[in-house]
C-alpha cells in the first residue's frame, strides 16, 4: 500500500514541485494550497506524514501542526522561509519532527520524508511486546506508548526515539551527535545540535521534569544527556 503524504503550502509552485517528486517515488499525495481544506483531509484520511508550510493565511503551519498533534502521531515536517531558527524551534516545540528551510532541494526533502517514514514504521511494527520500565516511567516499544506514574504521555516519534535511546543507555551519557546518528542515520543532521536540544526540552516539559534539578533527563555539559534511575 502506498504511503499517504499531506502537502500544505500556499506557494503553488513549491507544492506542485514537491508533489511531482513524491509521486515519482510512488507516494500517494494529498496537496492543498490552504489549511482549511487540508483540515478536512486530515479528518478524512489516514495519513502517514505531513509537510506543512509555516507562513500561510488564515491557519498557519504552527496551528495546523497543533491540530494534527491533538489526535495523530505521524511525522510532521515544517517548511520555513526564515533562517534565524525561530520557526524551527517553534515547530519542534509544537510537535514537529523535522524542518526544512526554503529554498531547498526537492531530493533532500524526499530523503527526509523517507527517513521519517522508516522510523514511524519501526515504532508501529507489531512485534513481540517489549517494555522498558523504571522509576514510574514505562515505554512499550512495540505499541509506541509511554506512561509516567501511570499517566499517558503523548510523544512524537522523535521524542519517543530519544527517550527510548536514553533509557536503553541508562546511566551512560549519550551525545547529541550520537542521538542524531542513531535516530536519523543521515549525515546532514550532524551539523545542528539545536534540534536535539529542543526535543529534550519538550520531553522535559511533558514529563514535568525540571531543567535545574531533573529527575529523569540530565544534561552533562559538554558531553550530552543521560537518564539515571
Amino acid at each position: 500500500m502506498k504511503e499517504k503524504i499531506l502537502i500544505v503550502d500556499d506557494e503553488r509552485e513549491i507544492a506542485d514541485l514537491v508533489e511531482l517528486y513524491l509521486r515519482n517515488e510512488g507516494f500517494e499525495v494529498f496537496k492543498f494550497y490552504d489549511s482549511k481544506k487540508a483540515l478536512e483531509c486530515i479528518e478524512r484520511e489516514q495519513l502517514d506524514l505531513a509537510v506543512l508550510d509555516v507562513m500561510m493565511p488564515e491557519i498557519n503551519g504552527f496551528a495546523l501542526c497543533c491540530r494534527i498533534r491533538e489526535e495523530h502521531n505521524y511525522p510532521i515536517i515544517m517548511l520555513t522561509a526564515r533562517c534565524d531558527g525561530t520557526d524551527k524551534i517553534n515547530g519542534l516545540t509544537l510537535g514537529a519532527d523535522d524542518y526544512v528551510t526554503k529554498p531547498f532541494l526537492p531530493l533532500e526533502l524526499v530523503a527526509r520524508i523517507k527517513a521519517q517514514l522508516r522510523r514511524y514504521k519501526l515504532y508501529n511494527a507489531r512485534e513481540d511486546e517489549e517494555i522498558i520500565a523504571f522509576s514510574g516511567l514505562v515505554l512499550n516499544v512495540s505499541t509506541h506508548e509511554c506512561t509516567l506514574n501511570e499517566k499517558p504521555l503523548t510523544l512524537t516519534p522523535t521524542e519517543f526515539s530519544i527517550l527510548q535511546i536514553l533509557c536503553r543507555e541508562k546511566g551512560n551519557v549519550v551525545s547529541a551527535e550520537e542521538l542524531f546518528h542513531r535516530i536519523w542515520k543521515d549525515e546532514y543532521y550532524s551539523k545542528s545540535n539545536n534540534t536535539i536540544t529542543v526535543h529534550i526540552r519538550h520531553l522535559r516539559e511533558k514529563m514535568g521534569d525540571s531543567f535545574e534539578n531533573p529527575k529523569y533527563i540530565k544534561t552533562v555539559w559538554g558531553c550530552g544527556y543521560k537518564i539515571e534511575s
